[in-house]
């Protein structure tokens, strides 16, 4: 599988997010077969908050997500950074 820097994504997996992910087995089985363009929306949703507890509440909401199946986020435009 190819990164993201290889594909051209303009957001890489930062590192706390990484272990959050990593400490959530059904979360990371999920985030192991989406697409790299979805892992991409995930990471831009975390991180387009403007304050760190932004960042943290939506942490915890993707993990959730993906625990239960969702692929993308819902409810927002999407990156605008493609």
């Amino acid at each position: 599988m190819k990164s993201a820097s290889e594909q051209k994504l303009p957001h890489v997996l930062p590192k706390d997010l990484q272990q959050a992910i990593a400490g959530k087995p059904k979360a990371q089985v999920l985030w192991d077969i989406i697409t790299p363009l979805a892992r991409n929306e995930w990471i831009c949703w975390v991180t387009s908050g403007k304050l760190q507890e932004t960042r943290g509440i939506r942490i915890e909401k993707m993990l959730s997500k993906l625990a239960g199946g969702m692929r993308r986020p819902c409810c927002w435009a999407g990156c605008k950074h493609r």
